[in-house]
């Protein structure tokens, strides 16, 4: 077995051969290095431009309540599969929200409430709402960025979000 670890959230992953995506936040395999090589992406040297402070705030916000959002439609699935889907959803978007903290040397503020549809139908387009405007953002805010670790965060996250568009047009 081999400790294997994700440079964007810096998550260890126990195994023979290192996972295709990160189980922690999603990142993709070239993420994944093994564990003496890896260098996460919040631990590398350099300031953060006020910019970047303010767009990493941003994202913090809105993991937060994509995290809550998700949790709610975990409740409100119509099936188990749907349910843990969610619940999945709300680990990764708090996981997101985790890095964000690193970045910004702060304190995890409290998950609130968010509603949410009693119908997945309903939930599923207000998911692929959400995953598309987080998609947009995050590529935004790579392009922003002077800081390398900071475009590669936003590049992570920006993939990440398409690939939760595509997860959830399956469901549709």
């Amino acid at each position: 077995m081999k400790t294997f670890i994700c440079e964007i959230c810096g998550d260890a992953y126990l195994g023979m051969e290192a996972p295709s995506k990160c189980p922690f936040c999603g990142a993709d395999h070239y993420y994944i290095k093994q564990g003496n090589e890896a260098n996460p992406v919040f631990l590398r040297e350099g300031e953060i431009s006020e910019i970047s402070k303010k767009n990493l705030l941003e994202t913090l916000d809105l993991e937060m309540k994509a995290s809550a959002i998700y949790l709610c439609m975990a409740g409100k699935a119509s099936s188990y599969e749907v349910e843990k889907m969610y619940k999945r959803l709300a680990k990764v978007e708090l996981e997101h929200a985790t890095i964000a903290t690193k970045f910004l040397k702060i304190a995890m503020p409290e998950i609130l409430t968010e509603q949410c549809s009693d119908e997945d139908l309903e939930n599923f387009k207000k998911t692929i709402k959400l995953e598309e405007h987080a998609t947009g953002l995050y590529s935004k805010f790579a392009k922003e960025a002077d800081e390398q670790k900071i475009k590669i965060f936003f590049t992570a996250l920006a993939k990440v979000e398409a690939e939760h568009i595509e997860l959830i047009r399956n469901y549709i």
